[in-house]
């Protein structure tokens, strides 16, 4: 069985992923554990299934969970202005072609989520540089955040679709809302219910026990170097709801089942709204050239099925190659852990689902295993 999904997952080790695993629950239980490499290649430490990962963004989806909490308890409304609780994006700028001039719209709430507010993944402004540089500096999250509003908007909040910082700035949002630095409301309300004991969103720097081994890809050269640096992590407080979750795949696919159920960290119908395609025509075409993702809109927080019995699944992905995918149709979810920023098989990592699909159906599936990457270097 899965034999269409092992021979994906083989692929990806011939192309030179050092490790990959891979886990699939159907109906509430495990039906496939399936993983191979090294966790560390150069001392040939095999894989034990317990690895942690640097899950870049799939982060985004513990993030935008945490934050409906909050608006299940009627804290905030998605049409609240970001301002009013985050005073620093009150009197916001945009890039025009005849130059920067100020926003017409506000910021909302639902703008963060959609990944509409206008905002970059820019974070190393000469704004932010000179932020990061004050003696003795630690970046708490809410203070960090806060910078990001001095840089010009991309485009007037709500006009637009582009990947960006948005769901770190949810992360402060969150911090803000509930009291809580935005580490320890995630720990108390989602991992800790949950039993991820193994999830946290502030990492020691300096602390890889545990971790597989993170590589970075060169392109150009075809090969595969280390890479010790978390970009997520500016510095020692600040938590990235972006991307700066540590988690292990035994973890996560828990985080998973419980958006699959419903009503264990979020109601059904929370749920059902954060996985509704919530683009508009023009934030749908600007979404497709970004992502080259005819089949999926984009919801709270998370790509989201058209109607195409094909793709009934809701989910995201992460920089090193994670995936994450709930199909609720189906009572299927998967979670697939890699370490490789840049990877080769990045653009490879959706026909998982095509596979598993197929592979639970008795179907036949062709991989198109030969195409050239040319999706956009994004930490998607």
């Amino acid at each position: 069985m899965f034999e269409q999904t092992k021979a994906l997952c083989q692929h990806f080790l011939d192309m030179g992923i050092p490790c990959f695993d891979l886990i699939v629950y159907k109906d509430g239980e495990c039906i496939f554990r399936h993983m191979g490499g090294y966790a560390d290649p150069e001392r040939k430490i095999p894989m034990s299934g317990k690895e942690k990962y640097h899950i870049y963004s799939c982060s985004k989806l513990i993030t935008c969970a945490a934050a409906m909490q909050l608006w299940e308890k009627g804290l905030f409304s998605l049409e609240d202005n970001l301002a009013d609780y985050l005073p620093a994006f009150k009197e916001m700028y945009v890039k025009t072609e005849n130059g920067v001039r100020k926003a017409k719209n506000s910021i909302k709430i639902s703008h963060l989520f959609q990944m509409t507010a206008g905002l970059n993944y820019e974070m190393h402004t000469p704004e932010l540089e000179a932020y990061y540089a004050i003696p003795g500096n630690t970046c708490p999250t809410v203070e960090t955040v806060n910078q990001f509003a001095k840089a010009p908007l991309e485009f007037e909040p709500g006009e637009g679709w582009k990947y960006s910082l948005c769901h770190d700035v949810l992360g402060a949002l969150v911090e803000v809302i509930s009291g809580e630095k935005f580490e320890d409301y995630v720990k108390a309300h989602i991992f800790d219910p949950l039993g991820m004991t193994h999830s946290t969103f502030l990492h020691p720097l300096e602390d890889w026990e545990g971790f597989a081994r993170q590589f970075i890809y060169d392109a150009e050269t075809a090969t595969f170097s280390p890479a010790y640096r978390y970009w997520c992590h500016l510095s020692k407080d600040y938590a990235s709801g972006g991307g700066g979750c540590i988690s292990t795949v035994e973890d996560y696919i828990k985080f998973l089942e419980a958006l699959r159920v419903g009503d264990v960290i979020l109601k059904k119908e929370t749920i059902a709204l954060m996985a509704t395609n919530h683009l508009t025509p023009q934030q749908m075409e600007m979404h497709r050239l970004m992502k080259k993702s005819p089949s999926y809109g984009y919801g709270l927080g998370m790509r989201t099925p058209l109607g195409d019995p094909k793709y009934t699944e809701f989910g995201w992905g992460g920089a090193a190659g994670a995936y994450a995918s709930v199909d609720p149709v189906h009572n299927v979810t998967f979670y697939y852990a890699q370490h490789v920023l840049k990877a080769p098989n990045r653009h490879l990592r959706p026909w998982l689902y095509d596979t598993i699909r197929a592979d639970l159906l008795g179907e036949k599936v062709v991989v198109p295993i030969e195409e050239v990457d040319e999706t956009p270097h994004l930490t998607y």
